[in-house]
Formats: C-alpha cells, sequence, structure tokens
C-alpha cells in the first residue's frame, strides 16, 4: 500500500503547554493546524508513523535511522520532565528501508546510535498526534550533510519500503522554517529569512516538490532554515505521484517560522469520480449527474465496472457490472459507486464520516472470452466468470488478497452465483484495467 498523507510540521518545544506556560498562546495558529493536522492521522489510524528529524543523529555522509525496539524520551530540558513519551519502532519496516539502502549501495542504516533518547524534533509532533491516537509504531530518523538529491532519493526508497511491505504508513516531516524573521529572534534577521519562508510555503502549497532540490544551499544557509531537508525527503516519497496540498497556516511571530501543510495521493479520474458519486449520494441524498470534464473515455466508451472499497484494509463494499448497462463508462461508474456504498448486502450502508477513511478501486472490465479449461486462467492476470445453462453467473476479480490458486478463484466464483460443485457450469475469463 502506498503512503497514505504526509505532513509538514514544525517542533518549538513551547507549543506544548507544559513547556511553554501560556506563552504558547502567541502562535496559537500554529497549534490549532497541528490540531487539525492530529485529528486527519487518527482518522487514517497508520500502522507506522515515519518522523523525519532534524535533531535526531546526523552525520555528515550517512542517514541515520533509529535502531532497536523501542525508545523513551521526556522534555525535562524545557522544564517539563513530567511530559514522556515511550515509543516502539516498526523493526520490520527499519529492515526493509535499510535494506534497500545496501541494495543501492546508499549511505543509510541504523550504525551509529549517538542519541538514543527521542529529540524534540521528534516529540513535539508525537505529542500531538498521541493526544488524538494512541496506536501505530514509529520510525525516526535523522538527516544528513550529503546533497539534497540524496535526501530526495531516501525518500523514495521509504516509499519502495512502504509498499512492500504494503504497511499503512503516513510521513512526518519535521522541521522549522527561517530562524532570522525578526531583529527579536533567536538569530537576529536576515533578508534571506522570509525570503525562503515565502518561496518554501509557495513551493509547498503547491506540491512542486521538483522545485525543493533547486534551493539554492547558501541561500537556506543564510536564512538558518531547520526544515529544508527533512522535507526534500517526503518529497521524494511522493515521486511519480500526483499529490494535493492544503495548507493550514504559517507564522513568524517569535522571529522563527512555522509552517504547517498536509499532502495527499491525487486521485484517478476513475476514482475520484466514484469518491464523488458516494459522496453525493450519502451526504446530499443526490445522484450526481455526469460531469462534462471528464477522459474522452468516461465520457464515450462503454464497459462493466466494478467499484471497491476499502476501510483500513479490510473489505467495506463491492459491487459491479458484467457488461455496459449504462450510456457511457461515467455513468455505469456513478451507479456502482452508490451500490457499493449502500447496496451491498454484506455491509451496512457506508456512513457520512467514513468517506475520507475510504480506500477505492475502480475495476473497468475488458470484454470476457469463453475458455475450456482451468489452464487458461491466471489468478493476477484474469477475472473470472462461472455460468450455468440456467443463468446464473459468479464472477470474481483478478489479483485479489487471499486469492492465490486459480482453484480459489474458480471456487469462490461459484458460492457467489450460487452453483454446486456437481453442476454444469461454463468459464469465461476477463481482464481488467485497475484504477485506484
Amino acid at each position: 500500500m502506498p503512503l497514505l498523507a504526509s505532513f509538514m510540521v514544525p517542533h518549538p518545544p513551547l507549543i506544548v503547554p507544559a513547556v511553554g506556560k501560556g506563552s504558547e498562546q502567541q502562535v496559537n495558529k500554529t497549534i490549532e493546524s497541528y490540531k487539525k493536522v492530529a485529528r486527519q492521522i487518527a482518522d487514517l489510524k497508520p500502522e507506522t508513523m515515519i518522523i523525519i528529524s532534524p535533531h535526531a543523529a546526523m552525520y555528515s555522509d550517512y542517514f541515520h535511522i533509529s535502531p532497536g525496539k523501542s525508545a523513551q524520551g521526556s522534555f525535562a530540558m524545557f522544564r517539563a520532565p513530567q511530559v514522556k513519551f515511550d515509543e516502539i519502532y516498526d523493526e520490520e519496516l527499519v529492515t526493509r528501508i535499510t535494506g534497500i539502502a545496501d541494495r543501492e549501495d546508499f549511505p543509510c542504516g541504523t550504525k551509529g546510535n549517538l542519541e538514543p533518547e527521542l529529540d524534540h524534533g521528534t516529540m513535539v509532533p508525537l505529542w500531538f498526534i498521541r493526544n488524538e491516537y494512541k496506536d501505530g509504531k514509529i520510525v525516526r530518523m535523522g538527516l544528513s550533510g550529503l546533497s539534497y538529491s540524496d535526501h530526495y532519493k531516501l525518500g523514495q526508497m521509504i516509499a519502495e519500503a512502504i509498499d512492500s511491505l504494503d504497511r499503512r504508513a503516513v510521513m512526518i516531516a519535521s522541521g522549522d522554517l527561517s530562524h532570522k524573521l525578526q531583529d527579536y529572534g533567536p538569530y537576529g534577521y536576515a533578508k534571506e529569512g522570509p525570503e525562503y519562508d515565502k518561496k518554501i510555503m509557495d513551493v509547498m502549497g503547491r506540491a512542486a516538490f521538483d522545485e525543493l532540490i533547486k534551493f539554492d544551499e547558501d541561500f537556506c544557509d543564510r536564512a538558518a532554515e531547520c526544515g529544508h531537508r527533512s522535507f526534500v525527503i517526503m518529497a521524494g516519497a511522493w515521486d511519480g505521484r500526483k499529490v494535493k496540498a492544503t495548507t493550514y497556516s504559517h507564522e513568524d511571530v517569535t522571529g522563527v517560522g512555522y509552517g504547517i501543510c498536509s499532502f495527499y495521493p491525487e486521485e484517478d479520474a476513475y476514482v475520484k469520480l466514484a469518491r464523488m458519486s458516494l459522496t453525493s449520494y450519502i451526504c446530499d441524498g443526490r445522484k450526481l449527474d455526469v460531469p462534462s470534464d471528464l477522459p474522452d473515455e468516461l465520457l464515450h466508451k462503454r464497459a462493466g465496472a466494478f467499484v471497491s472499497l476499502h476501510k483500513n484494509g479490510d473489505l467495506r463494499g463491492c459491487i459491479g457490472t458484467i457488461g455496459p448497462t449504462c450510456p457511457n463508462l461515467a455513468q455505469e461508474i456513478i451507479n456502482n459507486a452508490v451500490s457499493a456504498s449502500t447496496r451491498d448486502p454484506r455491509f451496512m450502508p457506508v456512513r457520512e464520516e467514513e468517506i475520507p477513511l475510504l480506500e477505492i478501486n475502480v475495476d473497468v472490465l475488458n470484454e470476457a472470452e469463453d475458455i475450456s479449461s482451468l489452464e487458461e486462467l491466471d489468478v493476477k492476470r484474469y477475472g473470472v466468470i462461472v455460468s450455468t445453462p440456467d443463468g446464473r453467473r459468479g464472477l470474481l476479480l483478478p489479483d485479489l488478497e487471499g486469492v492465490d490458486t486459480v482453484e480459489d478463484q474458480v471456487s469462490i466464483a461459484m458460492q457467489k452465483g450460487g452453483i454446486g460443485s456437481h453442476e454444469k457450469f461454463y468459464l469465461q475469463r476477463f481482464e481488467v484495467v485497475r484504477h485506484r
């Protein structure tokens, strides 16, 4: 499963009330944005949260990932020892990331552990998250003195590891912006400070991740930025995917820039149409009209289509049509999205609050062809239709989790069609184009 979402967040300890002791209210906009992010993470229910922190162990020529089973930390150095953390590491994901790095001869691993206790760049995001979500392991990693391109490449490797383990994961790129925004700030003022904050908020607000690598490193140094390399790693994790960015806030009242943004995968046009359809029906009680700005295939092609819904990895509904029943594919998807979300007899209708949590697949069926034996099937490539002379039919899509053999595939299709093993039946196979 690809990365669920990522978030750009700052890490000033003062926004933790036990540390700020009231002074945190001066950046209340940042606090409210942080709470929104934490609630989104709770809604996503990730198995793992990957936190990239500029204050974790950092080496000039090596990316360090924290090793071991767990780690602890507190805000004792900020006069709040009562605020403590005890976090479990996702050792399997760490091993997979370092394995990919070894394969690529890339300088990343768990060697060296100079700072085993959790740092504030990790704990500030966790403080907000743990107020909303108690589950999920973490992966903690630092930055390096290597190039921005190397940081981007690390993000690509992390994404590959997440996908290969089918891990429900989010990424938190922890980092403040410029530290030179005001004369009274911790590092004074430099004209590059406001320039950096304006530029980085524009780039992140557009998810123009390719521009991150083009920032001049001397310019970033003069701005005294903190999180740029964190953001570049996060950008690498989205390589090759369309991303929807949302900017929540930017503040500079302390002389340090705090920016908060979220990043979610931009949905395929077919999936987006299915989501629009079920949202319109569930929230407004209205069947969606076919939008006019769809790709030509949706407006002019006719085909059967299945809409499958999953929530937290579990099936939440699946209904479709074997062949075309509507004037165009768009209407086919609109109708089947409504049916999958409200009329699948195996499930209660989807509730409005569940919609943001749904993972939606749309399978467009190619024309079925007759086959004479199981040897002509392949569970990864072909779906199967089992039919009887009296018109009963059962269908199973290809490449489904837990369906590993042709025999299993045909057996399940027969069950769905109410067809007994002793009855005469005919087989057809078909391929699909899967949109997710």
